[in-house]
């Protein structure tokens, strides 16, 4: 899943889903932690594991560690994680059945 992600920000929250320069999506993360020492990224993945309630473990940042712009793999069941993301993402864009 593609992020775009705003670190030290004001509050933890997934404020929307951003169209990107390359015409794709991205979800638009924002983190109160600095980006030092990867303390952001364990920012990220804190937040993106409470609002899919999984388990931290099951999520990893695969590309993008040092820039705004990163995709988090998600290592769960598939067929237990999918619908909840579907809703996840029919709630953060207004769109159903994303």
């Amino acid at each position: 899943m593609a992020l775009r992600v705003t670190p030290k920000a004001s509050r933890n929250a997934v404020t929307g889903v951003a169209d990107e320069a390359d015409g794709g999506r991205a979800i638009k993360v924002s983190v109160t932690a600095a980006p030092e020492g990867g303390k952001a990224n364990a920012a990220v993945i804190k937040l993106l594991a409470k609002e899919w309630k999984v388990a931290k473990s099951y999520l990893a940042i695969t590309a993008g560690e040092t820039g705004r712009r990163k995709t988090v793999e998600i290592a769960a069941d598939a067929d237990r994680v999918q619908p909840q993301l579907a809703t996840w993402l029919a709630k953060i864009t207004g769109v159903p059945n994303v």
